[in-house]
């Protein structure tokens, strides 16, 4: 066999050279500037997080969304609203993405907040993770960021215009879904019947009230969002508990954004969550509210 050349063997030494000593400075600039990278996350929040990153790293947007796994399914695909970013978390409480926009210098001009799950608390890890506070070492850690947010938008490309109003006519041209959802629909009226929030619903909605007013008195019109659960779901303890809990908390009618919705279009997948279609037709009635407002929410890109 003919010996390699010493040029071919100097190639791949330096070659492997120079990604051992990238790789080692990734891992040291990770753990000397810590919070202050948004490294793409593989958990199973991973959308949510990248949703984040490009909140913090892009320029902020009209609206923002925040709340828990039911207005996450709102995707913002969905919105003609071209400056729009759901920061809904998926399994979390809508007081973790409200926290994210209080803390942060830029802010958007209206934040709609989700009401329905008001049980859990806020995730204080991910709200100085993309607070400003958290960002110690921004001097150094702005140019890593916006490699990371390029790397993102690369992996995880939006889809165009077109593309999203492909699949909004796809799915508004395709009749309601229908499927025996009882067993998932009877375990999920189990749970929230036997669900106490009360407690930590007056906490979250007291909470909520202040991070409201923090953001009002900066000028950002915060606007209070309920989101229908299944017939049945409704007549739950959780849901009725909460829902009196958040309406005594915020009794003003002008906080609240007026959906309209024909109800019988809608389907749930558990009876809690809208399926794929429904969460379109919500997030158009949403846009309809928002577009009623003054002065209107821009739809030009």
């Amino acid at each position: 066999m003919r010996p390699q050349p010493i040029a071919e063997v100097r190639w791949f030494v330096q070659c492997a050279a120079s990604a051992g000593l990238l790789l080692c400075a990734a891992g040291l600039a990770a753990a000397w500037i810590g919070n202050g990278i948004q490294i793409p996350s593989t958990t199973t929040r991973d959308g949510t997080l990248i949703t984040l990153n490009r909140y913090v790293n892009e320029p902020i947007p009209d609206v923002v969304l925040v709340g828990s796994s039911l207005t996450f399914r709102l995707k913002e695909e969905y919105f003609a609203t071209p400056k729009l970013r759901n920061l809904a978390l998926a399994g979390g409480s809508p007081l973790t993405g409200l926290a994210i926009v209080a803390n942060r210098s830029m802010i958007p001009r209206i934040v709609l907040v989700e009401t329905n799950v008001l049980s859990r608390s806020v995730d204080a890890a991910l709200v100085e993770k993309y607070s400003n506070d958290g960002n110690r070492h921004s001097w150094f850690a702005r140019p890593v960021r916006t490699a990371v947010a390029l790397y993102e938008n690369w992996m995880h490309v939006p889809p165009t215009r077109a593309q999203a109003v492909a699949t909004r006519a796809r799915l508004l041209n395709q009749l309601p879904e229908q499927f025996d959802n009882r067993i998932y629909v009877d375990r999920a009226f189990e749970q929230l019947n036997a669900d106490d929030p009360t407690n930590s619903a007056r906490e979250n909605a007291e909470r909520m009230r202040e991070l409201t007013g923090l953001l009002e008195q900066r000028g950002v019109r915060v606007l209070l969002l309920e989101l229908p659960y299944l017939d049945r779901i409704e007549q739950s303890r959780s849901v009725i508990a909460t829902r009196a809990i958040v309406h005594a908390a915020f009794p003003e009618r002008e906080r609240w954004l007026s959906l309209t919705v024909d109800r019988s279009k809608l389907r749930w997948a558990d009876g809690v969550h809208l399926d794929e279609r429904s969460a379109l037709i919500m997030s158009q009635a949403v846009e309809d509210a928002l577009m009623a407002l003054q002065p209107p929410v821009s739809t030009t890109k």
